[in-house]
């Protein structure tokens, strides 16, 4: 007998009780037309499912049984990430929604025109480009998505070496980019494209590439009546919580079967607002995806940084140093917006150095990198974007032994040589550690110092992407050694903008990256 706690119970009974939900919400939306209507919740349904389950999980044989996690921080901090997350290291994120159509300013454009303080530019905007009477709504119609290729996107996101990708489902502004059956008449089906857009691009994925899928997925939205009401009452009520947020994440769970779920829109409400420990428990122990979906840390005021899946802490966040967690660097190629933007300089956006500096940096301290790019209205990926993940596909194609499946080393950045970023492969065994030193500089005379590397009379110098072994000398003076990089001009190399060198024989990994500890499973023979 595989024994659940009455905690546990209750946690299934409540998703139970929301799937059941969610099959009314969609038999009410092929018969009702999408009508404002809340339709009601069938708890005969959800009551016989929970018995049922409850039954089958009292009888289920101990030689299948599967870890539980408790509806807790604590219980659900220690799930393993799925290693496909850790070895993947690169993915890419899109940001795309009804803030494409005016293009102006940023993802946040509603905000900025019409919140708590609105920014003068983007008002001015309106007043110099649109009707007085005209309102953020409108914009919808004009998201037409005419050039929308997904499996052009898909293509691309695989030439740019990417190993998961996150698109956008619904931002803080509430349209949803599939035909949400709790978002009437502001979804993509019902207004603007008349397609799912979200549906489309998970299909082109699967089909087409070897890329991961995750969605990301905002829990509060700037303007919803209901959620405006919950914070009005300082979120002692849950009606938008129960009515929208939690519906919606078991939907694109149920419908789309992502592996990532990268949540945000979290700040205003404490993490029992949303049930977000409970949508959690059921995510990793009930849905289709239990096994392989990882999630990141945006679960509540106060809960960012400190319990999830892997942390992302902020926006952009490049900590420098190794982490005790699993962590990951959201970053955009447009410096100033995760959506696009019609009036960006050239400026404005990352040199492919500047983008391959912030992958060698973040890998080598243990992190993932997620490189935004935003589509237009249209769902055209401009060609500035396009170029970017295709130098970031060709660094990769050369360099990638040294990013994915790596893990860190004993030293992050090089003792005395700061364009130095260093990665691990311990695959072969912890005896033959084979270690990598990312140069972001060629020097001039050509001979790099490495004062991280204790070498030894095994040690084996190469250059990826060049087929000779490269010489190299003890440096007597300032410790390490001195690498002799070949007598050519860098652009005749096979890997551009960033280097290489590899070491194997040199002194070796000694200490275990962070893995978090398993829950403990209570089974009792029977």
């Amino acid at each position: 007998m595989y024994v659940i706690s009455k905690a546990n119970l209750v946690s299934v009974a409540k998703y139970l009780m929301y799937i059941a939900s969610i099959g009314k919400l969609l038999k009410h939306h092929s018969t009702a037309k999408m009508t404002r209507e809340k339709p009601p919740l069938s708890l005969s349904l959800a009551a016989c499912i929970f018995l049922t389950v409850v039954v089958v999980t009292l009888q289920y044989d101990t030689t299948h049984a599967q870890v539980i996690y408790n509806d807790t921080w604590s219980s659900l901090d220690k799930r393993p990430l799925p290693d496909w997350y850790d070895k993947g290291k690169f993915g890419i994120f899109i940001h795309w929604g009804v803030f494409s159509v005016p293009s102006f300013g940023s993802e946040w454009f509603w905000w900025s025109w019409q919140g708590s303080e609105p920014d003068n530019a983007t008002v001015q905007f309106m007043k110099d480009n649109y009707r007085p009477d005209f309102t953020y709504p409108d914009f919808a119609k004009e998201l037409s998505a005419t050039f929308y290729d997904p499996n052009w996107w898909a293509d691309l996101f695989q030439a740019s070496g990417a190993k998961y990708v996150v698109l956008t489902s619904k931002h803080h502004e509430g349209y949803t980019m599939w035909p949400s059956t709790t978002s009437f008449s502001w979804n993509s089906m019902d207004v603007g494209p008349h397609r799912d857009l979200v549906g489309d691009f998970a299909e082109a994925i699967r089909n087409r590439t070897d890329l991961h899928f995750g969605l990301y997925h905002s829990l509060y939205e700037w303007f919803n009546p209901l959620y405006l009401r919950d914070k009005a009452n300082n979120f002692t009520t849950r009606t938008f919580a129960e009515a929208k947020t939690i519906p919606e994440l078991i939907e694109i769970v149920l419908r789309y079967r992502p592996e990532v779920i990268w949540s945000d829109g979290d700040w205003e409400a404490p993490d029992f607002y949303w049930g977000s420990t409970e949508f959690l428990a059921w995510l990793y122990n009930e849905s289709p995806v239990k096994d392989t979906v990882v999630t990141n840390d945006r679960w509540g005021y106060g809960i960012m940084c400190r319990h999830g899946g892997y942390l992302t802490c902020s926006d952009r966040y490049n900590p420098g140093t190794l982490q005790r967690r699993k962590w990951e660097n959201c970053l955009t190629i447009d410096k100033k917006s995760w959506g696009y933007r019609r009036n960006a300089p050239l400026s404005d956006y990352m040199t492919i150095e500047e983008i391959i500096t912030t992958i060698a940096m973040t890998v080598s301290c243990g992190g993932n990198v997620l490189l935004n790019v935003g589509p237009t209205a249209d769902g055209f990926i401009d060609p500035i974007f396009e170029e970017r993940l295709r130098q970031v596909g060709q660094w990769l194609s050369v360099n990638g032994e040294a990013i994915y499946e790596s893990v860190p080393w004993k030293h992050q950045n090089d003792t005395i040589n700061g364009n130095v970023w260093y990665t691990s492969n311990n695959s072969s065994g912890r005896s033959r550690v084979i270690v990598f030193a990312i140069l972001l500089k060629w020097p001039s005379d050509n001979l790099v110092s490495l004062g991280s590397i204790v070498s030894s009379s095994k040690t084996k110098v190469t250059l990826l992407g060049y087929d000779e072994p490269l010489d190299w000398v003890e440096d007597e003076v300032a410790g390490g050694i001195v690498v002799s990089l070949p007598s050519v001009s860098p652009a005749q190399m096979r890997s551009q903008w960033a280097w290489t060198i590899k070491l194997i024989g040199v002194e070796s990994f000694n200490q275990a990256p962070f893995k978090p500890e398993l829950p403990e499973v209570k089974i009792i023979p029977g």
